[in-house]
């Protein structure tokens, strides 16, 4: 595999950022989206909403339908909203993993790894701590040897005058 260039250091350190941001956006959704569908799909049966009858916050019983479960609620759904904004913020988490993934020119697998991350719950806060701390380091390690051997082309080129 190409290493990065170093010219593209600074875009690196931009897209980790980018990334480390959505992937605890995404992870911290995901793990409300399981909330979410552990109280509506269990025996509790329940789903969350912001104002109606129930007050502010309140949550409404989720009874068996013809086709499928109905809520009884009224107001904001709040359930469907976290389900909504899980799906657009892991389209965002794909983005930053796609952009960390291609300027490092990490093999195919790895991009599937970072995937998951929005999909496994916890998987993203694992694997943001992961990557942050490996491309860290990468970009440490790359920039002390160019600048060694930076400073010993010129030492050298300094003994020829």
């Amino acid at each position: 595999m190409p290493e990065p260039k170093v010219a593209s250091f600074p875009a690196i350190r931009g897209a980790l950022k980018f990334y480390q941001i959505a992937s605890i956006i995404t992870g911290v959704m995901l793990l409300l989206l399981v909330a979410e569908m552990v109280l509506k799909y269990t025996p509790i049966h329940l789903e969350l909403f912001l104002g109606g009858s129930g007050g502010f916050l309140w949550f409404a019983q989720v009874v068996e339908g013809p086709e499928s479960l109905v809520s009884t609620g009224d107001g904001v759904n709040l359930s469907l909203g976290i389900l909504v904004a899980h799906g657009w913020f892991y389209v965002v988490y794909l983005f930053a993993c796609f952009r960390v993934w291609s300027l490092m020119r990490w093999p195919f697998l790895r991009f599937i790894m970072l995937a998951l991350g929005g999909v496994v719950p916890l998987l993203s806060f694992f694997m943001e701590a992961i990557v942050a701390r490996e491309v860290k380091s990468y970009l440490a390690t790359r920039e002390a040897a160019d600048a060694s051997t930076s400073s010993a082309t010129q030492n050298s080129t300094e003994g020829v005058r």
